[in-house]
C-alpha cells in the first residue's frame, strides 16, 4: 500500500517565530513542513533569517517540502495598476529566493488577490496580467531549480473556481507548474467531488484542513463536516501520488493544535486504509 507523505504547514504558529516552534512540531513527529511566510514567522525579507532558518531545519532533519508564497491585500499579481502589479511580483520572487535557500522543493501560491467583489469589466484584464505575472514568476522559480504550485482559491475570490484554475495553467508558458488542492476552499464551492475531479490531472499536492461549510475554519481533518472517505477514494481511484500537508489553525496552544495535528493524521491514513481494504 502506497502511503501518502503527510506533513504540516507552519502557519499554525504563524503569529509564532520560526524558531520556537520548529522543535515542538518535530517532537511531535512532523520531519516533513510547508514553510509559512507570514512576517513574525519567517520574515523572507531577512536572509539571515531565512539562511538560519535552513540550518535549524537541516539541524532537526526535517524536509522543508513546500514555501507558502506571501499573501496579503496588497500583493495583487492582477493589479490593473503596473506599480502594484510589479511590487508584487517582487514581494513573491523575493520569498521565492528565500524558499530555494532553505531548500525548499515546492513553492505555492494563491494566483489571485485576497479581494471579492472585483469589477466583472476588468476580469479579462486581470485574467491576462495574472498570465503575464505568473510567467515571470515561474521562470524565476525554474532558475532556483524550485517547482510553482498554484493553488485553488476561496469560491468568493479570484481564481476560486477550477475554470479559471485550469486557464491560468494553460496560460503559463511553463510546463513544470502544478496544482494544490485545498479541500477546505474547494467544499466551501458546494462541490468537492466536482473541483478535485476537475484539476486532478495537475494536482501535485494537497492542503487539508475541514471546516462547517460557512467559513475556511481550518480545522484538522476529521473535526468538520467534508466526507473524507469519498475524496480519499476519488484521490486513490485518480492515483494521487503526491504530498498532504495539514493545514490547521492555531487558535489553541501549542500542545493542543499539535495533537490536532496528530489526531488529523492518524484520521486520514485510516479513512485510505478502510478505502484501499475495500478494494481488496
Amino acid at each position: 500500500m502506497f502511503e501518502w507523505p503527510i506533513g504540516l504547514s507552519t502557519g499554525c504558529f504563524y503569529r509564532t517565530s520560526i524558531f520556537d516552534c520548529l522543535e515542538e512540531v518535530r517532537a511531535a513527529g512532523f520531519n516533513l513542513i510547508e514553510i509559512c511566510s507570514f512576517p513574525a514567522h519567517l520574515d523572507y525579507h531577512d536572509f539571515d533569517a531565512v539562511k538560519r532558518a535552513g540550518e535549524l531545519i537541516r539541524q532537526l532533519n526535517i524536509d522543508p517540502y513546500s514555501f507558502h508564497a506571501p499573501f496579503a491585500d496588497h500583493i495583487d499579481i492582477t493589479s490593473p495598476d503596473p506599480t502594484i502589479r510589479s511590487h508584487s511580483i517582487g514581494e513573491i520572487v523575493l520569498a521565492a529566493n528565500a524558499a530555494a535557500e532553505i531548500g525548499v522543493r515546492h513553492f505555492v501560491i494563491h494566483p489571485g488577490p485576497e479581494k471579492s467583489d472585483l469589477p466583472e469589466k476588468e476580469r479579462l484584464h486581470r485574467m491576462e496580467n495574472a498570465a503575464n505575472s505568473l510567467n515571470q514568476i515561474a521562470e524565476e522559480c525554474a532558475e532556483l531549480d524550485v517547482v510553482l504550485i498554484l493553488e485553488n482559491m476561496l469560491p468568493h475570490l479570484f481564481f476560486g473556481h477550477p475554470r479559471d484554475i485550469l486557464w491560468i495553467l494553460g496560460a503559463i508558458e511553463s510546463t513544470d507548474v502544478g496544482i494544490c488542492l485545498d479541500t477546505g476552499h474547494a467544499h466551501l464551492s458546494g462541490d468537492l467531488p466536482s473541483v478535485v475531479h476537475k484539476l486532478s490531472r495537475h494536482l501535485w499536492m494537497h492542503h487539508a484542513s475541514d471546516n462547517c461549510g460557512d467559513r475556511d475554519d481550518h480545522l484538522p481533518p476529521g473535526d468538520g463536516e467534508i466526507l473524507w472517505e469519498p475524496v480519499i477514494r476519488q484521490l486513490s481511484k485518480l492515483s494521487f501520488g503526491g504530498t498532504i500537508i495539514l493545514e490547521i489553525n492555531g487558535n489553541s496552544d501549542a500542545e493542543t493544535t499539535l495533537d490536532g495535528a496528530q489526531r488529523a493524521r492518524r484520521f486520514i491514513r485510516d479513512v485510505k486504509r478502510r478505502v484501499e481494504d475495500s478494494h481488496r
